[in-house]
């Protein structure tokens, strides 16, 4: 275990030293955190009654949807990992005595808190000082604070989980590049990053609530929104697990069958 804390602790303090990248990323987020706001305003002015989430509710999703953007972004995918698969230098990873599925797993974890720790407290700051009705709700209670974590680092998990069953990919072709553009734009997509779950049909809605993709963000953020509460708010943490179980199982398989018939020329 302690050989896995210290692979999370040196990729933590390594991410931390990009804090250029940070503050281009905080920029982003607040102009598109206002501009999805203030579209989605337009709308609830029109037809106040029409949509199925409040609009606090609404603009407390699109902040924390800002603040914890590489958190629960699905298309963060490091290339330290990719370059190491592609140029062959994973012999070495392979003669390490270290799981290799862990090692990179832990990478993963300790890139995304980095670069949330990075981004996260100015717009948190920004979002809870800006005027009505754009600023951001605090929740009604200590314990949906605590689901809101809880459901966090369960999506951390799953995201996690996620990209490495992708990466199993790259041992099977040339590129990457479209493979993640492909995956990552479905993956958001699903996940309610680009309109949230409940602003889809019924019947869309209850099929997605199901699938990986509502485990990324779609729990979390609406758990802290208010849009999912009591016995959703479980059922949604426990579709979270089940994820996580199958996406670790999956990955683990892939790449480990993946490893088993690598073949690194040169020396």
């Amino acid at each position: 275990m302690k050989k896995y804390l210290a692979v999370f602790r040196m990729r933590f303090t390594n991410t931390l030293q990009y804090r250029a990248a940070a503050l281009a990323g905080m920029a982003t987020q607040f102009a598109w955190g206002f501009m999805l706001i203030l579209a989605y305003s337009a709308f609830y002015r029109s037809n106040p009654t029409a949509f199925p989430m409040e609009f606090s509710q609404m603009t407390s999703y699109i902040w924390m949807q800002q603040s914890f953007f590489m958190l629960f972004t699905s298309w963060l995918t490091p290339d330290d990992i990719t370059a190491s698969i592609e140029s062959g230098d994973i012999a070495y990873d392979m003669a390490r005595p270290i799981d290799l599925y862990n090692r990179w797993f832990c990478q993963l974890t300790a890139i995304r808190v980095a670069k949330t720790v990075l981004r996260c407290l100015p717009v948190l700051l920004v979002a809870f000082i800006v005027p009505e009705p754009f600023r951001m709700s605090i929740p009604p209670d200590v314990n949906t604070l605590l689901l809101f974590l809880l459901s966090s680092i369960l999506s951390l998990g799953v995201l996690a989980a996620y990209t490495l069953i992708v990466y199993s990919a790259i041992f099977y072709t040339l590129s990457f590049r479209g493979i993640r553009a492909a995956v990552g734009a479905c993956a958001d997509f699903f996940a309610g990053a680009v309109i949230p779950l409940p602003f889809f049909p019924k019947q869309w809605q209850t099929v997605l609530e199901l699938l990986p993709f509502a485990a990324m963000q779609n729990a979390p953020l609406r758990i802290y929104s208010g849009s999912l509460t009591g016995e959703t708010a479980a059922k949604a943490m426990l579709l979270q697990v089940f994820w996580l179980i199958i996406m670790i199982v999956s990955g683990r398989l892939c790449i480990g069958r993946a490893l088993k018939k690598v073949v690194v020329q040169g020396g």
